[in-house]
């Protein structure tokens, strides 16, 4: 089992889930987060006073699959978010050692779904 945690542009996340549909991957956590990496910010001028913004908007996808899953999951994030610029994102795999469905008790893949 694997935890797949994507970090993404806000405005990418429709065609992400698409993707990820269209690879049967249905199940995922979506939360809103701030962020920055290379892209490094912009300026911005309000009311005539310099702002200067580095923590830029992203969106952080969580999503837990079983090990047959992991790279059509994978594939799918970077087909729905790539658009060939800074700022893409990131995709970071990690080991997942259990989990258990709370309604029933079922551990491992099965709890996955």
């Amino acid at each position: 089992m694997k935890l797949i945690i994507a970090m993404i542009q806000p405005h990418k996340l429709p065609d992400v889930k698409k993707a990820l549909y269209d690879a049967g991957v249905y199940k995922m956590t979506v939360t809103n987060a701030l962020g920055c990496g290379q892209q490094k910010g912009y300026t911005e001028t309000y009311r005539g006073v310099v702002h200067e913004v580095n923590l830029l908007k992203k969106v952080r996808l969580e999503i837990a699959v079983s090990k047959d899953f992991v790279q059509p999951t994978v594939e799918a994030i970077m087909r729905g978010a790539r658009t060939g610029k800074i700022g893409d994102g990131k995709i970071f795999v990690l080991g997942l050692s259990e989990c258990i469905r709370i309604r029933t008790g079922e551990k491992g893949n099965e709890a996955i779904g």
